[in-house]
């Protein structure tokens, strides 16, 4: 099978944002978070709470890493069929990263960086969780953790990736109380799970952002079917006819989430370079594979269609005068 040197530089530089983004995600929770023994969301937290609770059971604990990539398998073999291969195999890669660089990170830093800035620690582990994991999903890699469960969510609904990731950590940093029983590190627990998902919606821009896409090629009908099958995008097809050639041609409109552009834009151009391509953000996108439509309708009777169907047109325009009389 023959590879093009350009798949091959896209997939090098993917892997190598990933690699980055997991290596600011470790160093974030490695030296700002986890001296302050606060329970942050994720697989890490997983892996903090097995920590503490084996050493206060066992006398030693199960290290942070080891539990952080044992979880990770069990998640990846339960979303293989959502997910993809192509996401599984960039989420073991990506989990196996992680772990290595825990291990080797988080015993360098026993003390945070920042003394005697707990909260301070905080903020800045948050923010810099939130790049690493936003920078692996723009690069359609993973962190691992309830990463995976936020996919998943993002692939069934419409709850974007950050929001996603709230509920799910929600229970993880809750039941730190129970570890603790201190309330303070619970509340910063929290504080640092909105920061680190705020910042990972921001870095990704799937706050129900969605781009329309206007493409004009000559090989529509592939570009159509990739767009299908890979991108599992609609297409639809417009009769057009180019002013200055005189001639009809078909025009592509595309719509999809702003994370998916990227996806887009390399269907197209890896089929045909030339091919002429607009981008517009749209705001409210509102069905199969979007948003839904929340309003309350007030249900309307048969009884009413049909008495209000009957009324004759002068007829009902008399009633409606009289009403507003």
């Amino acid at each position: 099978m023959h590879i093009s040197p350009n798949k091959i530089w896209l997939s090098a530089k993917d892997y190598f944002f990933i690699t980055f983004g997991i290596f600011l995600y470790a160093f974030g929770f490695s030296a700002f978070i986890n001296p302050e023994r606060v329970i942050m969301g994720g697989m890490a937290g997983v892996g903090q709470i097995v920590y503490y609770t084996t050493l206060k059971l066992f006398g030693f604990g199960v290290p942070i890493a080891v539990a952080m990539y044992s979880g990770n398998l069990i998640l990846l073999a339960i979303a293989y069929k959502t997910v993809g291969r192509t996401f599984v195999v960039r989420t073991i890669f990506g989990a196996t990263v992680i772990s290595a660089f825990v291990g080797i990170l988080a015993p360098m830093f026993p003390e945070p960086i920042i003394a005697n800035q707990k909260f301070m620690n905080v903020i800045i582990g948050g923010i810099l969780c939130g790049v690493g994991i936003g920078m692996a999903f723009v690069h359609n890699g993973s962190t691992g953790g309830t990463d995976i469960v936020a996919a998943i969510a993002s692939k069934k609904t419409n709850v974007s990736v950050g929001r996603a990731m709230q509920y799910t950590d929600f229970c993880i940093i809750s039941s730190s109380f129970l570890i603790s029983g201190v309330i303070e590190n619970v509340v910063l627990g929290f504080i640092n799970l909105f920061v680190c998902s705020f910042v990972t919606d921001q870095m990704i821009n799937t706050n129900r952002q969605a781009v329309q896409f206007t493409i004009f090629s000559k090989k529509w009908e592939d570009i159509a079917t990739v767009i299908n099958n890979n991108a599992h995008r609609g297409c639809t097809i417009i009769d057009g006819i180019g002013w200055y050639t005189k001639k009809p041609t078909k025009i592509l409109m595309v719509m999809c989430r702003k994370i998916e552009s990227v996806t887009i834009f390399r269907i197209v151009k890896s089929i045909d370079p030339d091919a002429f391509i607009t981008q517009a953000n749209v705001n409210g996108v509102y069905g199969n594979g979007f948003d839904a439509i929340k309003l309350k309708i007030k249900p309307v009777k048969p009884a009413e269609v049909v008495a209000t169907n009957s009324i004759p047109a002068a007829d009902s325009t008399v009633q409606s005068a009289n009403k507003e009389s």
